[in-house]
């Protein structure tokens, strides 16, 4: 009854402040492209955060590094929802990795290609390159990136490879990666598979239980891999003993 209450109040005042914060970074995105810069990147960082809290979604980071976090990173997680693609740049300064048709989204798109966000044709073997040749800038410039290895959202259970994108771009550019298992209660809600991102959201608004834990874990270390195959499947198997470990907890 007291959460109940406390939504009525606070809901409609975020978004109200999301809305607008929304359509002054859509307006702002038709400037040139060279008027962009760390404060479009920081205003889109707040705007996630208003999302996810206008969702009514309980998002919480857990760390289980034993190891000090670098400054400088690859982050990648499993993809099971919708939501991730808001609450990990709510959570982390990074620079994500998205598959095109992100760019065709309604304000969503032009916000994200504005912001920086770096798209990819998966299906596209020169375009696959020349996102792994922009990450790589992208990191060498001092921009942490954000990939889903998996190459896309394949449902709640770890998909049955990982590509190696991101352990590529790990090897040239020797920064370490940062392993964020994403871990959402209510699975069945969360899941993303035939509904539209629109029919998902409202999905979990609705949900029962909001609660959203990404754990983070121990950085991986490029320079104990010798080759990209190698260094994806030993994380790989990594996600695979995160999800035994947390799903085991909710039992």
């Amino acid at each position: 009854m007291q959460k109940a209450l406390i939504n009525l109040l606070v809901l409609p005042v975020v978004w109200v402040s999301l809305i607008l914060l929304g359509s002054f970074l859509f307006l702002i995105s038709f400037l040139p492209k060279a008027l962009s810069g760390r404060y479009y990147h920081y205003l889109g960082r707040i705007w996630c955060r208003l999302f996810v809290r206008g969702l009514d979604v309980d998002l919480r980071l857990v760390n289980n590094s034993q190891k000090d976090i670098p400054q400088r990173f690859i982050l990648i997680a499993n993809h099971p929802s919708a939501l991730e693609d808001f609450g990990i740049p709510a959570l982390f300064d990074i620079y994500p990795l998205a598959k095109a048709g992100v760019r065709d989204w309604f304000l969503l798109g032009r916000i994200s290609e504005f912001a920086g966000t770096v798209f990819v044709e998966r299906e596209n073997s020169e375009s696959r390159q020349q996102a792994l040749t922009s990450l790589v800038k992208a990191a060498e410039s001092g921009k942490n990136i954000a990939i889903f290895p998996e190459g896309g959202c394949k449902g709640r259970h770890i998909y049955e490879r990982f590509h190696t994108g991101a352990f590529d771009v790990s090897l040239h550019t020797g920064l370490p990666i940062l392993p964020v298992y994403l871990h959402y209660i209510d699975k069945d809600t969360f899941e993303w598979t035939r509904q539209t991102l629109i029919e998902k959201l409202w999905q979990i608004f609705l949900s029962d239980n909001n609660r959203a834990i990404y754990y983070v874990h121990d950085v991986l270390d490029p320079s104990k891999f010798t080759d990209k195959h190698q260094y994806a499947a030993y994380a790989h198997e990594l996600f695979l003993q995160f999800e035994s470990l947390y799903w085991s907890a909710d039992e």
